[in-house]
């Protein structure tokens, strides 16, 4: 890291709503989906819950590339295949 910029821990508390939203939204339509092989329908609670949970991972991993892709626009990589 080269240091200019926002930290990961910084990046990850600002789009930890966005990504604990997202992972509700997937864990209700994933009940849905289960729910034609006789599973429950997950409540809003739940899907809200259990979105809360799933959401800090998936955000940090989230930061983690955000913030390697800045690093590397500094120091001013241009290549598009890795």
């Amino acid at each position: 890291m080269t240091g200019g910029g926002w930290s990961t821990p910084k990046i990850t508390l600002v789009l930890y709503p966005f990504g604990a939203g997202a992972a509700a939204v997937n864990v209700f339509f994933a009940s849905l989906i289960f729910s034609w092989m006789g599973g429950p329908i997950a409540s809003a609670v739940w899907s809200i819950g259990l979105g809360c949970l799933i959401g800090i991972p998936a955000t940090w991993y989230f930061a983690r590339h955000i913030r390697h892709l800045m690093d590397r626009a500094e120091v001013g990589g241009t290549d598009a295949g890795a």
